[in-house]
């Protein structure tokens, strides 16, 4: 875990070196100096947990020091030392923001309690800013693995779980990714520390930029005060980036200098910021022909593909559709008033039969979905979408078996759909052109 940082300043070097040695005692990497200007450009170059300053210093007091950094160093907690006979001014001081003070002279435990303080509160920020960034974890994680592909994967994540390797997740679209990366987080050594979620594709270039890394006061129109980013609430812990790909170069490169060096800048920043953070990424997309195609950087993809999972989709696992589909059944109808207990053998035989192009997002939306439709006890094909049913009616109800240019053309549109209306990717996929593929759509 990374140290605490502070930065003692006082006029006397006797007092700067016993405050060091206490801190030092106490784990914390100490920077002494006698300048109070001199602490200023230290502050602005590097980042301090904590400023520890004499009130009455030559140069500059410590009120003027706390002024004049509060802004470049918001998140530094300050603590001001100050004589027996100044006490009332040390009050006045904490009543500005400053967080402490130390009475001088001072014994060793007079210096640990407020510094003490001052961490936990820095600790309880941290946390409180984690947990409003938090998405969803929890503890006990559900977990669908009765098919050998999820074997796998668990046997994997089990295998790495005394590991900080970065994870690249790929695999189509909803097929539970997000899932993966919390019950990497939830096995590993990280497990009691912050996990921060974030999807790439969901923000502009510069939103993204301050969501990840922050933002100094000033660094844009809007910028009223300075934002810590993701990054930065998630040190110590992890730190889910899905859709990796869809990430600009630039981002790139301020991402592959975090997760290569564990540094960072805030947007309008000129201080790097150090961090510990466990980075998991997650794609749909083929990254390999990305990085031919250089919209993705060849140098971070290694760097996020310490190990990859490849999640497979629910077709290839069917041994899953029935434990998920009980499980999702249980997960939602406690929302609804109804007694629902499960499904009749022929609902669970159209949901084997399902090609599933959603995934695991698609049945329990399917299942969602089911659930408020169903008059009964038991989840029926009636309840289902009508484009899962298809085949099911075929065989069923042959008084209404549609010819082969209408089973043709729906099949087609059940495609061209999947492929998010592209037609030349349908018509690829059907291995017809694309000017055949328009003639069955266009077919009465």
């Amino acid at each position: 875990m990374r140290k605490y940082k502070a930065i003692v300043v006082d006029d006397e070097v006797s007092v700067c070196e016993a405050v060091k040695a206490i801190l030092e005692g106490e784990g914390i990497e100490v920077f002494t100096t006698t300048s109070s200007l001199n602490a200023i450009e230290q502050i602005k170059a590097d980042n301090y947990d904590l400023v520890i300053s004499d009130l009455k210093m030559p140069e500059m007091d410590g009120i003027e020091l706390y002024e004049s950094i509060k802004e470049t160093a918001p998140e530094s907690i300050f603590i001001i030392i100050t004589a027996y006979g100044t006490i009332q001014s040390a009050v006045d001081a904490i009543k500005k923001g400053i967080h402490d003070y130390i009475p001088k002279p001072f014994t060793p435990d007079e210096v640990r309690l407020p510094v003490r303080r001052a961490l936990e509160k820095k600790t309880l920020e941290k946390e409180n800013l984690a947990l409003k960034a938090y998405i969803g974890m929890d503890k006990k994680i559900p977990i669908i693995a009765k098919s050998g592909g999820m074997k796998k994967i668990l046997a994997v994540i089990e295998g790495m779980k005394d590991s900080d390797c970065s994870v690249l997740l790929t695999g189509e679209s909803g097929v539970g990714k997000n899932l993966i990366a919390k019950i990497i987080h939830s096995t590993s050594k990280r497990q009691s520390m912050p996990f921060l979620s974030i999807n790439c594709a969901t923000f502009t270039e510069e939103l993204l930029a301050s969501e990840l890394f922050g933002h100094e006061k000033g660094a844009f129109t809007g910028a009223f005060k300075t934002k810590q980013g993701l990054v930065e609430i998630a040190d110590t812990g992890t730190l889910f980036l899905d859709e990796i790909a869809e990430m600009s170069p630039t981002l790139q490169a301020k991402l592959l200098k975090a997760v290569e060096d564990g540094e960072f800048y805030r947007v309008g920043g000129t201080k790097p910021i150090k961090v510990d953070v466990r980075f998991i990424a997650a794609t749909n997309q083929d990254i390999k022909r990305l990085i031919s195609e250089r919209e993705f950087r060849e140098d971070l993809y290694y760097r996020l593909n310490i190990m990859e999972i490849f999640i497979p989709p629910l077709r290839d696992r069917r041994e899953d559709i029935k434990p998920l589909s009980a499980y999702f059944l249980q997960r939602h109808i406690p929302s609804v008033n109804k007694k629902i207990t499960g499904f009749t053998k022929e609902a669970i035989d159209i949901l084997m039969n399902y090609s599933f192009p959603g995934n695991v997002r698609e049945l329990e939306n399917i299942i969602e979905r089911a659930i408020i439709l169903e008059k009964g006890t038991l989840i029926t094909p009636e309840s289902f979408p009508e484009e899962i049913r298809i085949l099911q009616i075929e065989t069923l109800e042959p008084g209404r078996i549609k010819t082969v240019d209408e089973l043709t053309k729906e099949y087609a549109e059940k495609v061209l759909k999947m492929f998010g209306g592209n037609k030349s990717k349908a018509a690829e996929a059907l291995g017809i052109s694309r000017t055949s593929l328009w003639k069955i759509l266009k077919e009465e």
